[in-house]
């Protein structure tokens, strides 16, 4: 029997919605200037747990999409066992914003967001047309992942405290590439307002 059209909750979409993205802030930061981007994404993270139990109470969906670290053997939830085990470098990150069952959850092989998930698929499910992004790194795969929303015609919201990299400057790059090219919001989360059944 063929579905209707509604999203995975089983109801209509709302061609307006708005879901917030966290981008790759489930980690063990085991990687080249991994040190610097976890002491940066740290008090990211802080922010964007508080952003979360914002959306969360406004019923936005909330997607996570994350690097696959495990080389496609493990799955999503096995993923952030690994990153809070003891002696993780990104294990205080990581706990910060374990994902909910309620939350979707996305693993990606490249930089982008979209390239090769199902990311686009599930945004036309649940009616996005406002994306909340997050994460990190701003001028890597914040970036692309921004880059492939755009052309997707997504309005772009990307609070300028809720994203880093290992270095401020590549930051700054980024909120400029983000402002003036992409013509997303970029201001400061506490700005942004969900409001309850629509955003």
């Amino acid at each position: 029997m063929r579905r209707k059209n509604s999203d995975l909750h089983g109801n209509a979409p709302d061609r307006s919605a708005m879901v917030l993205l966290i981008l790759d802030l489930i980690s063990d930061f085991e990687f080249e200037d991994g040190r610097e981007v976890c002491e940066a994404a740290l008090p990211v993270a802080k922010r964007v747990a508080q952003l979360k139990r914002r959306a969360k109470r406004a019923g936005v969906p909330i997607i996570y999409v994350n690097d696959n670290i495990g080389r496609w053997r493990s799955d999503f939830a096995g993923m952030v066992r690994y990153c809070t085990r003891e002696g993780s470098r990104g294990a205080t990150v990581t706990r910060l914003l374990v994902p909910d069952k309620s939350d979707y959850c996305i693993l990606k092989p490249k930089h982008s967001g979209f390239f090769a998930t199902a990311l686009d698929t599930l945004l036309s499910y649940i009616g996005a047309r406002k994306l909340v992004l997050t994460g990190i790194s701003s001028h890597q795969c914040v970036l692309f992942t921004a880059n492939d929303a755009y052309v997707r015609d997504l309005e772009l919201h990307i609070p300028r405290d809720c994203m880093c990299a290992a270095s401020k400057s590549d930051t700054r790059f980024a909120l400029q590439y983000f402002s003036t090219v992409l013509h997303a919001d970029v201001r400061p989360a506490p700005e942004l307002r969900f409001r309850k059944g629509r955003s």
